[in-house]
């Protein structure tokens, strides 16, 4: 018995088509999807991000800062758990994108991501904005 097309996996050639830019879109997960507003390439996250889950969210904020440039808007509003890991994947990602000449900032309106970038200390590295701008 053979898999559907629905049920099987992407093969790596499906997976890393470069767009226009030539920065390779990662793969669409459960966990987070890119796509762009504007000027922004808007990474929207959504369920739990912890060890077990940062890898996925790691992999659409490499594809999101890999241009010159970049200007990166991470939602986080549909989130329901973030952890340290999280974190360390956010702390990557500006580190590279302001390398490259951009910026990276975190769109969020809960009050306990807020206090979880205040107790970590990076609440003025990521002052979060309370949607996306126009």
């Amino acid at each position: 018995m053979t898999p559907e097309a629905d049920d099987r996996i992407p093969g790596p050639s499906e997976r890393t088509a470069a767009d226009s830019s030539g920065a390779v879109p990662p793969t669409v997960g459960q966990y987070a999807r890119t796509y762009t507003s504007g000027p922004f390439t808007v990474v929207e996250v959504t369920g739990e991000i912890d060890l077990a889950t940062a890898g996925f969210l790691s992999e659409h904020l490499d594809a999101a800062t890999s241009r010159p440039g970049p200007d990166v808007l991470v939602d986080l509003r549909q989130v329901d758990f973030f952890d340290c890991s999280g974190l360390r994947e956010l702390c990557r990602a500006d580190t590279r994108a302001r390398e490259r000449g951009g910026r990276l900032r975190l769109v969020s309106d809960t009050p306990r991501l807020h206090r979880l970038l205040l107790a970590s200390g990076l609440l003025r590295r990521f002052p979060p904005l309370a949607g996306i701008p126009e």
